[in-house]
């Protein structure tokens, strides 16, 4: 016959106690009650754990050798209550995270260090990556929350909104129009421009933002990601046409971030699987990113 819990928690308060009584004050329970289960216990077993010798309790060597399985099954459910406080706390686990390369060079290293700083021991995996392998991460298992600048179209994703994301013209200091407060698209026809590819995701924002006059623009320099963009603009390349995450919370030498005149926005979202509920250090995560984010 099998001991259950309870069975197996007298037992070791007995053991470790020496008596009924020790293991009565132990456990909050009568000592008849005590007595009772161990009893049971024994003819549930069949055999004595304990021998009464001038009126002490004195365990048999059976009852040793039970003593020292009972103590690992002890080790392992205070590990699991260790756990599980962990857990509540959110003191120990995994993060895995998708995001847009330019989120990851400049709002996303502020959000993890804080995050890290109040959760040390948890382990953080960061994949930068574009829509269409962000998409097949959170769909695969990959990652847990996907933080992007372009949309992720899927019917088992929900999605947050965290900021708008205006458009932005990178300009030379020096230039013409680096004292401006904004811009409008049109007056950036005829200035060397770096811009995207018609298959980049981004380059369709930038393609929306000039409508019909997109045709005339003097894109110079064609890239793939808006970090590069803004690589070139600070050698003096041309002007760079970015999001204003791309020039997230510092001051980049040589080029000034003049905001463009648009209703085009790269709203920065954060992706999950809908039918999973996000985990206690995903949701955490969120508010520390909304938080770094409106800072």
């Amino acid at each position: 016959m099998k001991m259950n819990l309870r069975q197996i928690e007298v037992f070791r308060a007995v053991m470790l106690t020496g008596s009924i009584s020790g293991a009565s004050k132990l456990l909050y329970v009568s000592q008849p009650a005590i007595s009772r289960l161990m009893s049971h216990t024994e003819q549930r077993l069949g055999l004595e754990l304990f021998r009464r010798v001038k009126g002490r309790l004195h365990p048999t060597p059976e009852a040793r050798r039970l003593l020292g399985e009972v103590n690992v099954v002890y080790e392992g459910i205070e590990r699991v209550n260790e756990i599980a406080k962990d857990l509540a706390t959110n003191r120990t686990g995994s993060l895995r995270i998708s995001c847009s390369p330019n989120l990851g060079q400049t709002v996303l290293p502020r959000a993890i260090a804080s995050f890290r700083a109040a959760h040390p021991a948890v382990r953080i995996v960061v994949r930068t990556q574009i829509p269409g392998n962000m998409l097949r991460a959170l769909l695969s298992g990959q990652a847990e929350l996907a933080v992007s600048n372009m949309p992720l179209a899927h019917p088992n994703l929900e999605s947050r909104l965290l900021v708008k994301n205006p458009m932005v013209a990178l300009v030379p200091a020096g230039h013409p129009l680096s004292g401006r407060s904004y811009v409008r698209p049109a007056e950036l026809a005829g200035e060397p421009l770096i811009g995207y590819g018609a298959d980049v995701p981004f380059g369709l924002l930038v393609r929306e933002m000039f409508g019909s006059g997109f045709d005339d623009l003097d894109m110079r320099i064609e890239v793939e990601q808006a970090h590069v963009a803004r690589a070139l603009a600070q050698a003096g390349a041309g002007i760079a046409l970015v999001d204003a995450m791309t020039v997230f919370g510092q001051a980049w030498p040589n080029i000034v971030a003049i905001p463009i005149r648009t209703k085009v926005n790269a709203s920065v979202q954060i992706f999950n699987i809908q039918s999973e509920p996000l985990s206690r250090l995903s949701l955490e995560f969120a508010q520390e990113l909304v938080a770094r984010m409106k800072a």
